[in-house]
């Protein structure tokens, strides 16, 4: 019994240790130095931060700003509250009239262009014109739609960032970190759907004007398949891109190069020394059974136990093979037990400590069984207590 009693204690200081970063369980690795003002490689999964430099500080994101406003739309899309063939008018005040100092989708003035047609060409083309027009179109004012994106800003935890338009063209008061534009562009994958493959097209082609995708990672790494460039004298040459290699995703920031030329080889450096040091290792599939549990009170005798989800660890690749698992789950149960009830816990541990959990859940509902049932079954617990 005391025997059970420490490891119980033990199961639970890792259970309350379980939070800490995996990444700081494993082995130091040391960052990369890169010639930028800003840099942040995020783990898409976890939102662990592989490695950072200026990471928090408020810097002109040029248009590196357009991903809030592409993942408005999209939203907006998802819940129908837009619709891909609603026609947008390009007002004057949106019309780019094709000057060198900003990207333009080309849209004539006074014409309508579809909203899918719009987030294309405000994605692949940067098209300024294509930002203003969207923003008039859902919130009647640039000025307005900033309020949006200001909104949305807060949710997603951006608190180094402020937004004043739609495009990232220069603005004292328009700001944000390269930390923030990760935490953006996480959630751009993730909630985005369907409409973050566009992300990934090399060109679009609207009113017989076709232009290539900035992101010049798209065409020489296959893994690659967003996000975002960005550029003005303030800013630099700025890049977001992600990239899934053998089931683990990265997302890396850079701000502030001195070229095109520069921005993507930053990138391309930071991604591949991510995957040179990192990997994602699942100990258990989401359903693996775990264990049965004898039930009291109820009308099945015991109940099988499963995990709920992949139990994925992100780890340095020195420390992959040091990932042992411990079970948290009661010697028994009582019923009424639900389906997908969570019993326990299934913890990844690395050198004594917890770095990952999944809940461990009942994969089958037990009734309750009738009244004569259960208090014999009183009788029968109770006399195995006596010894």
């Amino acid at each position: 019994m005391i025997v059970k009693q420490v490891k119980k204690q033990l199961i639970q200081l890792m259970v309350a240790s379980v939070s800490m970063s995996a990444v700081m369980a494993g082995a130091a690795v040391q960052a990369p130095e890169m010639d930028n003002t800003a840099y942040v490689l995020m783990d898409y999964n976890t939102g662990e931060i592989l490695a950072q430099k200026n990471a928090n500080q408020p810097l002109p994101p040029a248009s590196l700003t357009k991903m809030m406003t592409s993942y408005i739309i999209e939203q907006r899309l998802a819940s129908n509250d837009l619709s891909e063939d609603d026609q947008v008018l390009m007002s004057e005040n949106a019309w780019c009239r094709g000057s060198s100092s900003q990207s333009c989708m080309y849209v004539p003035v006074n014409k309508t262009a579809s909203v899918i047609d719009m987030l294309r060409g405000i994605i692949i083309q940067s098209g300024n014109d294509a930002s203003k027009a969207m923003a008039e179109h859902i919130a009647g004012s640039e000025s307005s739609f900033a309020i949006l994106m200001n909104e949305q800003a807060q949710k997603l935890g951006m608190d180094n960032t402020n937004f004043v338009n739609s495009t990232g063209m220069p603005d004292d008061g328009h700001y944000a970190s390269a930390m923030d534009l990760a935490k953006l562009a996480r959630a751009i994958i993730k909630n985005s759907g369907e409409y973050y493959d566009i992300y990934a097209e090399k060109e679009f082609t609207y009113n017989g004007i076709t232009q290539g995708n900035r992101n010049a990672l798209l065409a020489t790494d296959s893994t690659v398949d967003g996000l975002k460039t960005g550029h003005t004298e303030a800013a630099g040459y700025c890049l977001v891109a992600s990239s899934d290699r053998d089931g683990m995703r990265l997302i890396s920031v850079i701000m502030g190069t001195e070229s095109q030329q520069a921005r993507a080889d930053q990138s391309r450096e930071l991604l591949n020394w991510g995957y040179g040091h990192f990997t994602t290792v699942t100990k258990a599939p989401s359903g693996q059974f775990v264990s049965k549990v004898p039930v009291w009170f109820g009308q099945a005798e015991e109940v099988e136990l499963a995990t709920a989800d992949n139990l994925q660890i992100l780890t340095t690749k020195t420390q992959k093979n040091k990932i042992t698992t411990v079970v948290d789950i009661p010697e028994s149960l009582e019923a009424p037990i639900a389906k997908g009830q969570e019993i326990g816990k299934m913890m990844a541990v690395i050198d004594g400590k917890a770095v990952a959990s999944v809940p461990i859940i009942a994969t089958s509902a037990v009734e309750k069984s009738g009244f004569v049932s259960r208090m014999w079954q009183h009788v029968v617990r109770w006399a195995q207590n006596l010894f």
